[in-house]
């Protein structure tokens, strides 16, 4: 029963972790290269990595997908630390509205904007921090769909990750919160109510016993055994 049990809590802290690895905003230092627009065929399996189409927009199974592509400094630990290498990086550009995730994003077509007129060349570089959510898969098309582009001045800007950092500690607090509320739940309630269900099984048992042994010595006095 434990090693279920700790089966199935060891599923839901991976599936979590890696929710959040997909929603949670990220820092990238890149220099834009270009801009496009391609048209997608989207199936079941790349669909819910894509948020929806410009607000006012209708739904379509097919439709245009701003792309952003870049040259992006190579990252460690999630970003944590950067490297010298380079490497390219695509991202999406498309509005979240009012649904998942909560970015509230409803402006693309200004984004699409601010990304060309930051574009640049090898020698003219000009670096920027895009903010971002998302993973990139080539195999399924997946792309990160971007969230802000603000210029820098250079590659080695410290960027620090202030809503992952509050997110966590807001996180932390409100796991501490429910535990403890589930501990007081249970000593002010589930305890005293298994020790009310473990008595009353007492006494039903001493009952039983009683009764038994009333059964025994009048069947031991008609039949003298």
């Amino acid at each position: 029963m434990r090693y279920v049990r700790n089966t199935i809590l060891t599923i839901f802290v991976v599936a979590f972790g890696l929710l959040l690895l997909y929603v949670l905003p990220r820092h990238d230092v890149a220099r834009i290269t270009g801009t496009e627009i391609i048209r997608m065929d989207f199936s079941a399996l790349n669909r819910p990595f894509y948020a929806q189409s410009d607000s006012a927009s209708t739904e379509l199974a097919t439709r245009d997908v701003r792309l952003i592509n870049t040259v992006k400094k190579r990252e460690a630990l999630l970003g944590l630390i950067r490297r010298d290498a380079e490497r390219v990086f695509v991202y999406r550009n498309e509005d979240t509205g009012w649904i998942w995730p909560p970015y509230f994003k409803f402006d693309s077509s200004d984004l699409q904007a601010e990304a060309l007129a930051n574009v640049s060349a090898p020698g003219e570089e000009q670096w920027v921090v895009i903010t971002r959510y998302g993973w990139r898969n080539r195999f399924f098309s997946i792309y990160p769909n971007a969230v802000a582009i603000k210029p820098v001045a250079g590659p080695d800007v410290t960027i620090i990750p202030w809503f992952n950092i509050f997110f966590f500690i807001f996180l932390a607090a409100a796991a501490l919160f429910i535990r403890t509320m589930w501990r007081q739940f249970r000593e002010r309630t589930l305890d005293p109510a298994m020790q009310d269900g473990r008595d009353a099984w007492d006494k039903v048992d001493a009952y039983a016993d009683e009764r038994r042994g009333r059964l025994s010595r009048w069947w031991k006095s008609w039949t003298g055994r």
